[in-house]
């Protein structure tokens, strides 16, 4: 419980909930193992549970009246989901899936709700973490919107960097299809996109990408989007 318990603490709805509290938590919630491929939920489903990833990746997605899917967000650990529909007692907006085999923390939404509505230091806590939360999505959609595809996949790998400095290798977790869904483009666009990061030091061996200077990467992925395009048309006419 000890290594999970940490992973579990800094999920956004639980990070600035006091440790001794967290603890009863977890101990009134279920670990689960899921399969790559698991449905954890499906959309429009009663709400019953908000989760907490411990290790793999989730992706939530919802499905089009035309039987389309749209990523709308993927976890990995301390990633928190399913909380906006349980607390308030609705039906998931979206549905949930395993991309890779996982372990969650499965939190009983009325427990939850009820602890929360009986403590207002709790319920504080619990709202500043879900803010925190959406602060986030919309820096994606800000990102999906305002940056080139190069760009948003610079942003991805920078995501998965556990330094902020010097060379890295990273694995790419999920299939390159969802990479490509959850970044707003098309697979055949992804390819080309990370054929374009390579004079900025990223090359791709199968589920690895290679960084020689995750500083130089930044700096691509900060730039203007505009001076980046120039950029890439300029590359592409040599």
């Amino acid at each position: 419980m000890g290594s999970y318990f940490d992973i579990a603490k800094q999920a956004a709805v639980l990070k600035n909930i006091p440790a001794p509290e967290v603890e009863v938590i977890m101990q009134k919630s279920l670990i689960r193992s899921v399969e790559r491929g698991a449905s954890i939920y499906i959309q429009g489903e009663g709400a019953h549970s908000l989760f907490v990833v411990l290790k793999g990746w989730v992706k939530t997605y919802r499905v089009t009246p035309c039987g389309n899917e749209a990523v709308v967000g993927i976890f990995t650990e301390n990633g928190c989901f399913g909380e906006e529909a349980a607390l308030r007692d609705h039906s998931y907006v979206t549905g949930a899936e395993a991309v890779s085999d996982a372990m969650l923390l499965q939190i009983d939404g009325l427990y939850f709700a009820q602890a929360i509505e009986s403590d207002l230091a709790l319920c504080q806590a619990a709202l500043s973490g879900s803010m925190d939360q959406n602060r986030a999505l919309v820096q994606h959609v800000e990102q999906l919107k305002s940056h080139t595809g190069a760009q948003r996949i610079a942003d991805f790998l920078l995501s998965l960097c556990k330094s902020q400095t010097g060379s890295c290798t990273v694995i790419l977790p999920y299939d390159k299809v969802l990479i490509a869904a959850w970044l707003g483009m098309k697979p055949e666009s992804l390819s080309r996109a990370f054929r374009r990061l390579k004079p900025y030091g990223v090359s791709i061996q199968k589920d690895h990408a290679i960084i020689e200077s995750i500083e130089r990467l930044s700096e691509y992925a900060d730039e203007d989007p505009a001076e980046s395009w120039s950029t890439q048309q300029r590359s592409e006419t040599l």
